[in-house]
């Protein structure tokens, strides 16, 4: 079977990071070369962001030779460009999951979704990455009228899956911790974390690299076939490997048709301020965590280590960005604090994620030797990882847990990939509006 991939985006400029906070503060991985000529591996992996690299790094561990591929820089796409928040759990809520896979099998996505974060800060550890890890995620009702399903959330999560790093915040606390009227409570994940994630993906690309991973940069992949053993072909080169793995995410374009009617993409986009006032930013994040609302559409954010307000919000469907980000954003965070008015943004920038419609990672054995991961809605610092990982393992022959996610049922969006957009415009219309209300 040959794809042909479709890696034109219309939202960036090729090859170079966009002018994000992140792309200005992150120790940036030296270019990596082209792939050119005829080469051999055991694993050849499409994507150099947070799934490759994770595949990458354990495969590696086990002592494979690997090669990783990307159309354009090691973290170009969503991996250094969100909103830098690793939540506990998955996407979606237990008490969702418990009706969609069963009590056992939820248990388990919780336990893995435990397990991402004790990866991530194994790797972090490891390899001495410095990426501004610091803890806390808070959730804020945006409607008083999801405030008893918060703290039944909170109780829930304590008892039945003994959860213990986890708070109902009431209407009075929470207005103390974000220092505005629009949140009427909600529940803090202390055992959660947010971090600066181009830092991340890059301290895992230098890992990869010492361990021997070779990565080719600028390498997009113009055709693939997965048998009778996988060859990748680039503009100037071909790989040759024993297996297969794609890990593009948002920008699957049109390598395999399968995956790209279950898993969609979208745009979502950042600002950050100048750097803020000890007293101001205390005044709007009390302790430092980060924040994410209720909203369908969400509003996340956080400070950055040096004061700013990174804010994320707002999301947008084809290859196009909105033309002036800046404000795009800033209306939605004046919305919530008022008091930064009259600050400077200093970057705005957008990325392309991958969504499902049941907001679950998807995870498909394409064919005997070939793998994708994709498709974490939002929750891709955490997920992505995990997921890469999964991947990794299962190659290796231990199959269990990937199987675990692979099974879930990811259904199709409607219309399939050629007629998902419209459908998906009206829905997100419909959820928007619904926000407001």
């Amino acid at each position: 079977m040959s794809k042909k991939s479709s890696l034109l985006y219309s939202n960036d400029i090729a090859v170079e990071y966009p002018d994000s906070y992140y792309a200005a503060t992150a120790p940036l991985l030296g270019r990596q070369p082209q792939l050119t000529g005829v080469v051999t591996c055991d694993v050849c992996i499409v994507g150099a962001g947070f799934t490759g690299l994770s595949a990458a790094l354990t495969l590696a561990e086990k002592g494979y030779d690997v090669i990783v591929l990307d159309a354009h820089r090691v973290g170009w796409g969503a991996s250094g460009r969100n909103g830098g928040q690793l939540a506990s759990g998955q996407r979606v809520e237990q008490d969702a999951l418990e009706k969609m896979v069963g009590l056992d099998d939820a248990r388990k996505l919780w336990d893995l979704g435990q397990d991402a974060k004790s990866l991530i800060k194994k790797r972090i550890a490891d390899h001495s990455i410095n990426c501004d890890l610091k803890p806390g995620l808070l959730y804020t009702d945006h409607k008083p009228g999801y405030v008893e399903d918060s703290k039944a959330y909170a109780e829930k999560l304590q008892r039945d899956y003994d959860y213990q790093d986890v708070r109902f915040v009431d209407c009075e606390e929470v207005r103390e911790m974000v220092g505005t009227e629009a949140f009427y409570g909600g529940n803090l994940m202390s055992g959660s974390y947010h971090l600066h994630p181009l830092k991340l993906v890059v301290g895992m690309a230098r890992a990869a690299l010492a361990a021997g991973v070779r990565i080719f940069e600028e390498s997009p992949v113009d055709d693939l076939t997965y048998k009778p053993s996988p060859v990748v072909t680039t503009e100037q080169g071909q790989v040759k490997a024993k297996s297969l793995v794609l890990a593009c995410n948002g920008y699957l374009g049109k390598l395999d048709k399968r995956v790209a009617a279950r898993v969609m993409p979208i745009n979502n986009f950042v600002i950050a301020t100048e750097p803020l006032s000890e007293d101001l930013a205390k005044e709007l994040i009390r302790d430092d965590v980060g924040v994410a609302d209720s909203r369908f559409v969400v509003n996340y954010y956080r400070l950055s280590a040096d004061r700013r307000m990174v804010f994320g919000g707002g999301e947008s469907y084809g290859y196009k960005f909105p033309k002036d980000i800046k404000s795009y954003v800033r209306k939605r965070m004046i919305e919530i604090y008022p008091q930064l008015v009259d600050t400077k943004i200093d970057y705005g920038w957008g990325g392309t994620l991958g969504i499902t419609v049941n907001r679950l990672p998807h995870l498909e054995q394409l064919a005997p030797t070939a793998w994708s991961a994709s498709g974490y809605s939002g929750s891709g610092v955490g997920m992505a990882n995990l997921c890469g990982h999964l991947v990794a393992e299962a190659i290796d022959h231990n199959l269990s847990k990937f199987e675990l996610v692979s099974k879930v049922p990811s259904p199709m969006f409607p219309g399939g990939a050629a007629l998902r957009w419209p459908i998906l415009v009206l829905a997100m219309l419909y959820f928007s509006t619904r926000d407001k209300i």
